[in-house]
């Protein structure tokens, strides 16, 4: 069983990584076209003829395929929901590795990049998604191989309701300079070019998405004590 999940885990990977490679190269040519190698200027996101819009068609279908195969991979809610983490997290940090070897950036983790454009212009450094995608590996890791140990249902709730709040509050962080913009009218968020990132906000969401994590590894623990608990239970019958 170990093993099926360990080839399941490698298959999820390297589809992930070939998607990062289709990722960064599509990314490349649009920046190439735009003149926008470096997302960090003034009106990064021109207006070309139909290329928004086929952007942002490319990015929801992007997440669709990640899903998809974690669904595919999984033979468990919880298990395709791992797999689905593992393939965004591979995704993203190798999508900015790829980038790196095909154009030079990002220069350095505190780079400002235009992380996503539904429902606003995302605006981060490169190692705000990058700590995210870190902590959605471990998770889906444990999450697909340990798919049959389920906490109280109660205690599932309340991980994960704390999550999406750090999750809304992460969202909150990269779009706060477009939300203001879009106040102003027109398309005034389009000129926004952030020279601030909340790092005690994006710290508080990524604790608070961090709490399934924790969930697991309580429920790894309460498993193992169980089990060393049976098997000591048998070494001492087994004498008696």
């Amino acid at each position: 069983m170990k093993s099926d999940c360990r080839s399941r885990w490698w298959v999820v990977v390297i589809f992930a990584m070939a998607m990062a490679w289709v990722e960064s190269a599509v990314v490349f040519y649009l920046r190439t076209l735009v003149n926008r190698i470096e997302p960090y200027q003034a009106v990064p996101l021109p207006v070309a003829a139909n290329l928004g819009q086929a952007e942002l068609v490319r990015e929801a279908a992007t997440l669709i395929m990640l899903l998809m195969v974690g669904i595919l991979a999984g033979r468990s809610w919880r298990a395709r929901l791992g797999y689905a983490a593992v393939a965004f997290g591979i995704w993203d940090i190798f999508y900015y590795v790829f980038l790196k070897v095909l154009c030079g950036w990002p220069h350095s983790l505190f780079d400002w990049d235009v992380l996503f454009l539904l429902p606003l212009p995302w605006w981060g450094p490169v190692i705000a998604p990058i700590s995210i995608a870190l902590l959605m590996i471990v998770w889906g890791t444990l999450a697909s191989r340990q798919a049959d140990e389920n906490p109280p249902v109660r205690e599932i709730w309340r991980a994960w309701g704390l999550s999406f709040v750090g999750a809304i509050l992460a969202l909150y962080v990269f779009i706060a300079d477009n939300l203001h913009a879009v106040t102003q009218g027109g398309d005034a968020w389009r000129r926004v070019l952030p020279t601030r990132f909340q790092w005690p906000l994006f710290c508080a969401a990524l604790g608070l998405m961090a709490i399934p994590l924790f969930q697991l590894f309580s429920a790894r623990k309460a498993v193992s004590r169980a089990l060393s608990s049976r098997a000591g239970d048998r070494v001492s019958k087994s004498k008696s």
